[in-house]
C-alpha cells in the first residue's frame, strides 16, 4: 500500500501518531511518505490512504485536493472547537490508535529525528479544570501506559509530554525509569505543583533535567502554590533558566491578577511563560497580546522589569 501522511499543524513539532503510524505501517511493508500535492495529486494515481493530524484547534484545516482512495482524520485538533473563544471538545469527533499502532516504537526518521524519544508515560489527569480537555479525553484520574522502553532507545534527549505524570499512582517508577536513563529530560508539560512533596522534587532533581514545567493557570491558588515554588526550589536549586511556569491569562483574571503572577514567579526565580486562552477574540493591540510580547521574549524581559516600561513598538 502507497501511505501518504499530512502534518496538518505543519511541521514545527514532531507529530507523534503519524510516527507511530508510519512506523506500523513500514513494519507491515507499506511505503510510507509525506503527502504533497504536486507529487502526489491528480492526475496521478491516488494513494491507497492518507492520514491527516491536527493537535490545535486553532490551525486552520487542510486546503488542498487529497488525492487518496481514503483519507483519515484524527487528533484534538479535530475533536475540539472554538465556540465563543473557548474551547469545547466532542468526544463523538474524537479517534483513537489501535493497541498495536499506540505501542509501537515510533519511526522518528519521518522528522529526521535521531537524538531525541518522545512519548508518553502515564496519561489523564484528576484536575478536570474548565480551561482543559485531558481529563474528557483520557480520564479523571492520572494512570501509567507505558514504560520509557516503549519509545526511547538511548537517545541523548527525551521530551516526556504526561499531562499530570507525578499524580499517577506509579509515579515514583516512572521518575526511576527517568533518572536510570542519564538522558537530558525536557518534561514539557505543567507538572502539577499543588501536588509536589519534597519526596518527589528530590526524585525530580536526580532526572539529569534539562528544563521542567509548572503551571499556574488559576490565580486563586496563589496561597497553595507560592509556598510549593518555594519549597522546589530549595530542594533543587535550580534556576529559572530550568524551571518555566505557563500562566494562563485571558480565561477569568484581570490583567492584574496576571502580572501578580508574573512579578512573583520572577521573584522566585523562575521563568513565566504566558499563555493566551482567548486568541480568537485578541488581536495585536490587546494589552494581553502586548503581555505575552513582552514576558515570553526572555531578553526583553530580563531587560525591561516593568510591564507598564514595555513598549511593543521599540522592542
Amino acid at each position: 500500500m502507497r501511505i501518504g501522511l499530512i502534518d496538518v499543524d505543519g511541521h514545527n513539532y514532531p507529530n507523534l501518531p503519524l510516527m507511530k503510524l508510519s512506523a506500523w505501517h513500514k513494519q507491515n511493508g507499506d511505503s510510507v511518505e509525506w503527502y504533497i500535492p504536486v507529487v502526489h495529486g491528480f492526475p496521478l494515481p491516488p494513494m491507497d490512504k492518507v492520514y491527516m493530524s491536527k493537535v490545535f484547534s486553532f490551525t486552520p484545516d487542510y486546503q488542498d485536493f487529497v488525492n487518496a482512495k481514503e483519507v483519515i482524520k484524527g487528533g484534538s485538533g479535530y475533536c475540539i472547537s472554538l465556540v465563543d473563544g473557548k474551547e469545547v471538545y466532542n468526544k463523538e469527533k474524537d479517534s483513537y490508535l489501535p493497541d498495536e499502532i499506540e505501542y509501537i516504537y515510533p519511526d522518528y526518521s519521518l522528522y529526521g529525528i535521531t537524538d531525541t524519544a518522545y512519548g508518553f508515560l502515564s496519561r489523564g489527569c484528576p484536575r478536570g479544570c474548565e480551561f482543559c480537555h485531558v481529563a474528557a479525553k483520557e480520564g479523571k484520574c492520572s494512570y501509567k501506559v507505558a514504560d520509557l522502553s516503549e519509545f526511547w532507545r538511548g537517545q541523548k534527549n527525551i521530551v516526556l509530554c504526561d499531562p499530570n505524570v507525578i499524580a499517577c499512582p506509579d509515579w515514583k517508577e516512572l521518575l526511576q525509569q527517568l533518572i536510570d536513563s542519564k538522558a537530558k529530560v525536557n518534561i514539557n508539560q505543567g507538572i502539577d505543583i499543588r501536588i509536589m512533596t519534597d519526596e518527589k522534587a528530590e526524585m525530580i532533581k536526580k532526572i539529569r533535567v534539562d528544563s521542567v514545567h509548572f503551571a499556574w493557570d488559576r490565580y486563586e491558588d496563589k496561597n497553595i502554590i507560592i509556598p510549593k515554588f518555594k519549597a522546589f526550589k530549595e530542594i533543587t536549586g535550580w534556576k529559572a533558566r530550568k524551571t518555566s511556569v505557563y500562566v494562563l491569562t485571558n480565561f477569568n483574571t484581570t490583567l492584574d491578577q496576571d502580572l501578580e503572577r508574573i512579578y512573583t514567579l520572577r521573584a522566585l526565580d523562575y521563568d513565566p511563560y504566558v499563555m493566551v486562552y482567548d486568541k480568537e477574540h485578541t488581536n495585536g493591540s490587546d494589552p494581553v497580546r502586548k503581555l505575552q510580547r513582552w514576558v515570553n521574549n526572555r531578553k526583553i524581559f530580563k531587560t525591561i522589569k516593568r510591564f507598564e516600561d514595555y513598549d511593543p513598538k521599540r522592542g
